[in-house]
C-alpha cells in the first residue's frame, strides 16, 4: 500500500475512532477492566485493624514502632493489542479483510487507552513474532501502532498463536490488559492462555468474514487456503455441503466460547464488515455491570 493511501486510511480510522470512543466508553472506560494493580505510596503508623501483613518489618525495626505500607491504586494501566497478522487474515468478501478490521478495532481500543493516560504496546504474529512495540502513551504512539498493522508485511504464514502468547508472558512482568485479535484458525493455544489469563487481563477478540459462517449459493468455486496455498474445488450449489460447513462453524466459535467460559474470560466476536460498533458497546456494557457486581 503507498505511504500516501497509508496516510489517508490512517486519517479515516482515527476519525471514525474518535467518535466510537465518545460513543462506546462516555467516562466508563477504566470500570471496564479489573484493577490495574497498587504502587506503593508511603508507610504510615500502624492503628489497630489494620492488616498485619501490610506492616514494613524493617521500618518497624528502625523507628520502634509498627509502620504499614501504604499502598495507591496505579494511575496508569498498559493496553497491549495483540494482532495475529497472518494469511488467512487477509481474507475478507465484504468491505474490509480481517486485517483491516483488526486494525480499526486496535485503533478505537489505542485512542481509549490513550485518551485516559494509559500505555499502548503492540505484537504482531504469524507463525513467528513479527514485531513487537513496548507500551508507551500518545497520540504519535497510537498512530505508529495503526500504522504498523495496516502496512507491515509480514515474514511468515501461518499461525503460532501459542508462540505468541509465551513471548508475552516473558516480556510483559507488569500486569496488562491484553486484547488478544485473532481468527483463531489455529492449535495448541490452550495451556499459554490459561497461563497469561492467570497474571493479565486477557480479552480474546475473535474476528470472522461473514463467508467463515455461511456459504452463498453460488455454482462451482475455487478456493485458496491463505496460509498453504492449497486449491480446493467446491459447488456451493450442493445443500449439504452447505450445511455440513455451517455446524462446523458453529461448531468452531462453540468450543471457543466453552473454552473462554472455563477460564472465565470475557470475549469479543465480531464481523469484519466495519459494523463493529454495536457489539463493542454490548460487550462492554455487560462487562460493566459484570464487574460491578
Amino acid at each position: 500500500m503507498p505511504d500516501s493511501s497509508i496516510y489517508k486510511k490512517i486519517r479515516q480510522i482515527e476519525i471514525r475512532s474518535r467518535k466510537s470512543v465518545n460513543q462506546l466508553f462516555a467516562g466508563e472506560y477504566r470500570s471496564i477492566f479489573k484493577g490495574q494493580g497498587l504502587e506503593f505510596h508511603e508507610v504510615r503508623e500502624y492503628v489497630p485493624g489494620d492488616d498485619i501483613r501490610l506492616i514494613d518489618w524493617n521500618v518497624s525495626a528502625r523507628l520502634g514502632y509498627p509502620y504499614i505500607k501504604k499502598f495507591i491504586e496505579e494511575r496508569q494501566q498498559s493496553i497491549i493489542l495483540c494482532v495475529d497478522v497472518s494469511a488467512s487474515q487477509d481474507f475478507g468478501s465484504q468491505k474490509l479483510n480481517k486485517n483491516e478490521a483488526a486494525a480499526e478495532i486496535a485503533a478505537v481500543l489505542a485512542f481509549s487507552a490513550i485518551k485516559n493516560s494509559d500505555l499502548v504496546g503492540l505484537l504482531m504474529f504469524s507463525d513467528r513474532i513479527e514485531k513487537y512495540i513496548p507500551p508507551k502513551k500518545g497520540r504519535r504512539h497510537v498512530l505508529q501502532v495503526i500504522r504498523e498493522i495496516l502496512s507491515f508485511e509480514r515474514v511468515g504464514k501461518k499461525t503460532d498463536m501459542a508462540q505468541a502468547l509465551r513471548y508475552l508472558n516473558r516480556v510483559n512482568k507488569k500486569s496488562a490488559v491484553l486484547f488478544l485479535i485473532s481468527d483463531f484458525l489455529t492449535e495448541g493455544y490452550e495451556k499459554p492462555v490459561r497461563i497469561l489469563s492467570k497474571k493479565h487481563d486477557l480479552i480474546p477478540v475473535i474476528i470472522k468474514d461473514r463467508l467463515e459462517k455461511t456459504l452463498p449459493e453460488l455454482p462451482v468455486v475455487c478456493f485458496e487456503d491463505p496460509e498453504s496455498g492449497e486449491l480446493i474445488e467446491v459447488d456451493l450449489r450442493d445443500e449439504k455441503l452447505r450445511r455440513d460447513y455451517e455446524e462446523a462453524a458453529a461448531f468452531e466459535i462453540a468450543g471457543l466460547r466453552k473454552f473462554f467460559r472455563s477460564l472465565e474470560l470475557d470475549h469479543l466476536e465480531l464481523s469484519a464488515d466495519g459494523e463493529y460498533i454495536a457489539a463493542l458497546n454490548r460487550f462492554f456494557k455487560a462487562r460493566e455491570k459484570r464487574m460491578a457486581h
